[in-house]
């Protein structure tokens, strides 16, 4: 199966983030960190969760160490 989702990694900077809504939060999970590791950003992780009454994955960059 191949999902068609859209990753705004290049947009993303460090201490931000986006919700990506889904039913198969797994699949969405894997795919999304496959595409960061692709564009080179280590750093990225991932958390299902719910946002709005929808469940999905937040992926985002931590902020800069202090």
């Amino acid at each position: 199966m191949s999902l068609i989702v859209h990753y705004p990694w290049t947009k993303v900077e460090r201490g931000q983030g986006f919700f990506v809504p889904c039913l198969d939060t797994e699949a969405v999970r894997e795919d999304g960190l496959k595409q960061a590791v692709f564009l080179h950003l280590l750093d990225a992780q991932a958390k299902v969760g719910i946002r709005g009454g929808l469940s999905g994955v937040w992926f985002y960059r931590p902020p800069p160490p202090a």
